[in-house]
């Protein structure tokens, strides 16, 4: 990886052109019978649509094929970081998405808080998603907990979400998740993958022990389940490899986090829906040559099975895509991180649409923006690590490669 990105900054042209990725998370989808359309196809469209007769269009494996990735490698993909060789931990990016200072010292946690009935089964991974306030509250309930030789922070994110970071000497990260992603079986055992990592798989095993027992008085939220046990790793950023000022724009910290990560500027807002960001990207537009620009909720629903409410949010992007069309960047970018169709209920490994917008683009044929006319479209099957050079490319960002 470090041998491409380092041959496309030598490659990198600061030439003023503007390029915008804006990604629906978990776009890719199934129909929900043979023969049915996808959420994306079924969805009115009309803005995207039309952006098909002047992009070209294809289909991106965001890992490889049949490899269902996890929302940071499918960021880090689209960022041009090879997900294969670099895998950047969930509770890293959820502690940066908030913020939080981390040093090299700390190990971070992404946390859900989840319900567990009297057998200590897992009935909710995400205890009905509580809302943010509730989550404040059971997170000063777990600030209670001290354990011996290491310096530990709770802190909430949003919904049922929290992070908890560990800091001390000798703390390692090796560690897989307790939550077995299902319901109807308990959590799974705390365990150290290597030895550089016992130390902190034995403090993790102490802390979850005391929070079950305090957090028995409050459900639905009554447990908790571990997840991305991770360090920052540094990475290269992005910046200063693609030589463009560069910002993010997101409503939840996890994605705020990933660009934090790569080293983008990360704008302040209170906007929630897609025509309030894009807003933001307009009133900052002067300031920054690429514009990340995050939707969540397609994701959401897809986790909860909902396809109608999918839709619904796919056609709300679209009615705001003019907002950012008038801004006329030379490329913008309209993909998602991953598939989360309604139909599965989960991330899958179906390749991702991705509509890429030019003058300089190879047309296709114009028309509904959906997976059945990406399978066709000039672009091909890529990867997802290809789309940010493509992106360059296109904004004529790019050098020749030798004499």
């Amino acid at each position: 990886m470090e041998n491409k990105l380092k041959l496309i900054n030598e490659m990198a042209v600061d030439n003023g052109s503007k390029i915008v990725m804006l990604v629906m998370d978990g776009l890719g989808g199934l129909p929900l019978e043979p023969g049915g359309p996808t959420e994306l196809e079924a969805a009115r469209t009309p803005n995207m649509d039309a952006l098909t007769a002047r992009a070209s269009l294809g289909l991106s494996d965001v890992v490889a094929p049949a490899f269902s990735p996890g929302s940071g490698p499918g960021h880090m993909s689209m960022f041009g970081y090879d997900p294969l060789e670099v895998l950047i931990g969930r509770g890293v990016l959820e502690a940066m998405g908030i913020g939080f200072p981390l040093t090299h010292k700390d190990v971070a946690v992404r946390a859900n808080f989840c319900t567990m009935d009297a057998s200590g089964n897992i009935t909710d991974r995400r205890a009905g998603r509580i809302p943010t306030e509730e989550c404040a509250k059971r997170v000063e309930v777990l600030r209670q907990i001290q354990i011996p030789g290491v310096q530990i922070f709770v802190e909430p994110v949003k919904e049922y979400r929290f992070v908890l970071v560990l800091r001390g000497e000798g703390l390692g990260a090796n560690i897989p998740d307790n939550d077995p992603q299902l319901t109807g079986i308990p959590a799974l055992p705390i365990v150290a993958e290597d030895s550089a990592s016992e130390k902190t798989a034995d403090i993790l095993r102490q802390w979850w022990a005391e929070a079950n027992k305090l957090l028995a008085a409050h459900p639905p939220a009554n447990s908790c389940l571990l997840r991305g046990i991770s360090k920052d790793p540094g990475m290269p950023r992005f910046p200063e490899v693609f030589k463009m000022r560069s910002a993010a724009v997101a409503v939840y910290p996890m994605y705020k986090g990933v660009a934090r990560l790569v080293g983008m500027d990360v704008i302040d807002h209170n906007g929630e829906t897609p025509a309030e960001e894009f807003e933001v990207v307009r009133q900052h537009w002067d300031e920054y040559d690429f514009f990340f620009v995050h939707i969540k909720k397609t994701d959401s629903y897809g986790e909860d099975g909902d396809f109608e409410a999918r839709v619904h949010v796919i056609e709300t992007v679209d009615e705001a895509l003019p907002i950012l069309l008038a801004l006329k960047p030379e490329v913008i970018v309209i993909t998602g991180d991953h598939a989360t169709p309604a139909k599965l209920k989960r991330h899958s490994w179906h390749p991702v649409p991705v509509l890429l917008a030019a003058d300089s683009a190879r047309f296709g044929v114009p028309g509904k923006f959906g997976e059945a006319l990406c399978l066709h479209g000039t672009l091909g099957r890529i990867r997802h690590v290809d789309i940010m050079p493509l992106a360059l490319a296109h904004a004529m960002r790019l050098g020749k490669y030798g004499a």
